[in-house]
Protein backbone atom coordinates (compact mmCIF):
# COMPACT_ATOMS: atom_id res chain seq x y z
CA UNK A 1 0.00 0.00 0.00
CA UNK A 2 2.67 2.14 1.03
CA UNK A 3 3.74 1.58 -2.65
CA UNK A 4 1.02 2.69 -4.52
CA UNK A 5 0.54 6.02 -1.93
CA UNK A 6 4.52 6.45 -3.12
CA UNK A 7 3.61 6.49 -6.53
CA UNK A 8 0.43 8.21 -6.33
CA UNK A 9 1.25 11.08 -4.41
CA UNK A 10 3.62 12.85 -6.89
CA UNK A 11 1.34 11.58 -9.88
CA UNK A 12 -1.24 13.87 -8.14
CA UNK A 13 0.77 17.00 -7.12
CA UNK A 14 2.23 16.81 -11.30
CA UNK A 15 -1.50 16.32 -12.16
CA UNK A 16 -2.93 19.47 -9.94
CA UNK A 17 -0.19 21.61 -11.23
CA UNK A 18 -0.27 20.74 -15.31
CA UNK A 19 -4.37 20.80 -14.64
CA UNK A 20 -4.04 24.97 -12.83
CA UNK A 21 -1.80 25.66 -15.34
CA UNK A 22 -3.78 24.59 -18.68
CA UNK A 23 -6.97 26.11 -16.82
CA UNK A 24 -5.41 28.95 -17.30
CA UNK A 25 -4.56 28.65 -20.66
CA UNK A 26 -8.17 27.24 -21.94
CA UNK A 27 -9.42 30.28 -20.00
CA UNK A 28 -7.28 32.91 -22.41
CA UNK A 29 -7.97 30.54 -25.62
CA UNK A 30 -11.65 30.56 -24.87
CA UNK A 31 -11.46 34.92 -24.14
CA UNK A 32 -9.82 35.14 -27.24
CA UNK A 33 -11.94 32.55 -29.08
CA UNK A 34 -15.18 34.60 -27.99
CA UNK A 35 -13.33 37.39 -29.01
CA UNK A 36 -12.62 36.84 -32.35
CA UNK A 37 -16.32 35.28 -33.06
CA UNK A 38 -17.51 38.65 -31.94
CA UNK A 39 -15.01 40.45 -34.04
CA UNK A 40 -16.48 38.49 -36.88
CA UNK A 41 -20.08 38.84 -36.49
CA UNK A 42 -19.23 42.81 -36.39
CA UNK A 43 -17.42 42.97 -38.92
CA UNK A 44 -19.92 40.50 -41.12
CA UNK A 45 -23.18 42.25 -40.54
CA UNK A 46 -22.12 45.90 -39.63
CA UNK A 47 -19.15 46.04 -42.23
CA UNK A 48 -20.55 43.71 -44.57
CA UNK A 49 -16.83 42.30 -44.91
CA UNK A 50 -15.25 40.03 -42.34
CA UNK A 51 -11.68 38.62 -42.53
CA UNK A 52 -11.01 35.35 -42.93
CA UNK A 53 -8.75 34.88 -40.55
CA UNK A 54 -11.14 35.28 -37.72
CA UNK A 55 -12.96 31.83 -37.70
CA UNK A 56 -9.65 30.21 -38.48
CA UNK A 57 -8.55 31.69 -34.90
CA UNK A 58 -11.32 30.92 -33.48
CA UNK A 59 -11.13 27.03 -34.25
CA UNK A 60 -7.27 27.34 -33.13
CA UNK A 61 -8.82 29.01 -30.00
CA UNK A 62 -11.28 25.90 -29.09
CA UNK A 63 -9.54 23.20 -30.39
CA UNK A 64 -6.58 24.14 -27.50
CA UNK A 65 -9.60 25.13 -25.22
CA UNK A 66 -10.85 21.71 -25.43
CA UNK A 67 -7.32 19.70 -25.14
CA UNK A 68 -6.56 21.71 -22.17
CA UNK A 69 -10.28 21.24 -20.47
CA UNK A 70 -10.70 17.71 -21.06
CA UNK A 71 -8.66 16.55 -18.39
CA UNK A 72 -9.67 18.43 -15.92
CA UNK A 73 -13.20 17.28 -16.37
CA UNK A 74 -12.34 13.84 -16.80
CA UNK A 75 -10.18 14.01 -13.43
CA UNK A 76 -13.23 15.74 -11.38
CA UNK A 77 -16.15 13.30 -13.06
CA UNK A 78 -17.40 15.93 -15.83
CA UNK A 79 -17.64 13.56 -18.59
CA UNK A 80 -21.12 11.82 -18.90
CA UNK A 81 -21.35 8.32 -18.13
CA UNK A 82 -23.67 5.48 -17.42
CA UNK A 83 -23.05 4.42 -14.47
CA UNK A 84 -26.29 2.47 -13.60
CA UNK A 85 -24.95 -0.86 -13.64
CA UNK A 86 -21.82 0.12 -10.98
CA UNK A 87 -24.62 1.46 -8.52
CA UNK A 88 -26.21 -1.75 -8.68
CA UNK A 89 -23.12 -4.15 -8.38
CA UNK A 90 -21.63 -4.75 -5.09
CA UNK A 91 -18.93 -2.51 -4.25
CA UNK A 92 -16.13 -4.86 -4.39
CA UNK A 93 -17.92 -6.04 -8.24
CA UNK A 94 -18.36 -2.17 -8.66
CA UNK A 95 -14.78 -1.19 -8.18
CA UNK A 96 -13.25 -4.06 -10.27
CA UNK A 97 -15.50 -3.22 -12.93
CA UNK A 98 -14.45 0.64 -12.88
CA UNK A 99 -10.84 -0.64 -12.85
CA UNK A 100 -11.11 -2.55 -16.18
CA UNK A 101 -12.81 0.36 -18.01
CA UNK A 102 -10.23 2.62 -17.04
CA UNK A 103 -7.57 -0.11 -18.27
CA UNK A 104 -9.65 -0.42 -21.43
CA UNK A 105 -9.68 3.56 -21.54
CA UNK A 106 -6.05 3.77 -20.82
CA UNK A 107 -5.84 1.54 -24.25
CA UNK A 108 -7.68 3.90 -26.26
CA UNK A 109 -6.22 6.86 -24.61
CA UNK A 110 -2.58 5.35 -25.69
CA UNK A 111 -3.46 4.82 -29.30
CA UNK A 112 -5.21 8.40 -29.60
CA UNK A 113 -1.96 9.72 -28.43
CA UNK A 114 -0.17 7.88 -30.61
CA UNK A 115 -2.42 8.87 -33.31
CA UNK A 116 -2.30 12.56 -32.55
CA UNK A 117 1.39 12.68 -32.51
CA UNK A 118 2.21 10.71 -35.88
CA UNK A 119 -0.64 11.03 -37.51
CA UNK A 120 -1.26 14.61 -37.46
CA UNK A 121 1.43 16.75 -35.72
CA UNK A 122 4.16 15.03 -37.74
CA UNK A 123 2.41 14.05 -40.82
CA UNK A 124 1.81 15.71 -44.09
CA UNK A 125 -0.88 17.42 -43.12
CA UNK A 126 0.77 19.05 -39.89
CA UNK A 127 3.37 20.32 -42.08
CA UNK A 128 0.95 22.27 -43.44
CA UNK A 129 0.43 25.59 -42.94
CA UNK A 130 -3.03 27.92 -42.71
CA UNK A 131 -4.15 29.67 -45.25
CA UNK A 132 -5.26 33.10 -43.98
CA UNK A 133 -3.89 33.37 -40.18
CA UNK A 134 -0.64 34.44 -39.78
CA UNK A 135 1.60 35.79 -36.98
CA UNK A 136 1.92 39.51 -37.50
CA UNK A 137 5.37 39.84 -37.43
CA UNK A 138 5.98 42.47 -40.02
CA UNK A 139 4.59 45.17 -37.24
CA UNK A 140 8.13 44.72 -35.65
CA UNK A 141 9.97 44.77 -39.03
CA UNK A 142 10.01 40.70 -39.16
CA UNK A 143 7.63 38.99 -41.63
CA UNK A 144 4.72 37.34 -41.42
CA UNK A 145 4.60 33.96 -40.38
CA UNK A 146 1.67 31.53 -41.58
CA UNK A 147 0.68 29.45 -38.57
CA UNK A 148 1.14 26.00 -39.12
CA UNK A 149 -1.32 22.97 -38.90
CA UNK A 150 0.64 20.79 -36.57
CA UNK A 151 0.14 23.80 -33.72
CA UNK A 152 -3.49 23.72 -33.48
CA UNK A 153 -3.17 19.52 -33.68
CA UNK A 154 -0.95 19.49 -31.44
CA UNK A 155 -3.78 20.06 -28.62
CA UNK A 156 -4.54 16.85 -29.32
CA UNK A 157 -1.16 15.28 -28.71
CA UNK A 158 -1.53 17.59 -25.27
CA UNK A 159 -4.61 16.67 -24.14
CA UNK A 160 -4.70 13.10 -24.76
CA UNK A 161 -0.91 13.13 -23.05
CA UNK A 162 -2.99 14.46 -20.11
CA UNK A 163 -5.69 12.50 -20.25
CA UNK A 164 -3.33 9.40 -19.86
CA UNK A 165 -1.42 10.49 -16.67
CA UNK A 166 -5.39 11.55 -15.52
CA UNK A 167 -6.27 7.86 -16.41
CA UNK A 168 -3.09 6.43 -14.54
CA UNK A 169 -3.60 8.37 -11.28
CA UNK A 170 -7.47 7.16 -11.44
CA UNK A 171 -6.40 3.67 -11.91
CA UNK A 172 -3.61 4.02 -9.08
CA UNK A 173 -6.83 5.49 -6.78
CA UNK A 174 -9.18 2.61 -7.97
CA UNK A 175 -6.35 0.21 -6.67
CA UNK A 176 -6.23 1.07 -3.51
CA UNK A 177 -10.03 1.97 -3.14
CA UNK A 178 -10.53 -2.16 -4.03
CA UNK A 179 -7.54 -2.53 -0.92
CA UNK A 180 -9.86 -0.60 1.25
CA UNK A 181 -7.51 2.45 1.90
CA UNK A 182 -9.98 4.97 -0.09
CA UNK A 183 -10.87 7.27 2.84
CA UNK A 184 -7.45 8.16 2.97
CA UNK A 185 -7.32 9.51 -0.83
CA UNK A 186 -7.66 12.94 -1.55
CA UNK A 187 -11.47 14.69 -2.94
CA UNK A 188 -11.13 15.33 -6.51
CA UNK A 189 -14.32 16.78 -7.37
CA UNK A 190 -14.47 20.08 -6.50
CA UNK A 191 -18.26 20.78 -4.66
CA UNK A 192 -18.42 24.19 -6.54
CA UNK A 193 -18.37 23.09 -9.97
CA UNK A 194 -21.33 21.12 -11.80
CA UNK A 195 -20.63 17.72 -12.40
CA UNK A 196 -22.46 14.83 -14.80
CA UNK A 197 -24.32 12.86 -12.05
Amino acid sequence: MALLFGVLWPLERLNTVILAVGRILAVIALSVMVCLILGQVFFRYVLNDAPAWTEEGARFGMLWMTGLMAPLAYRQGGFVSIDMLGRALPRTISAILSLILLAISLGVLVIMFQKGVWSHVFSLTGRGTSPSLRLPFDLFGGQQIRFRNSWAYASLALGMGMLILINVELILRQVITLFGAGDRLTQLADPDVARAD
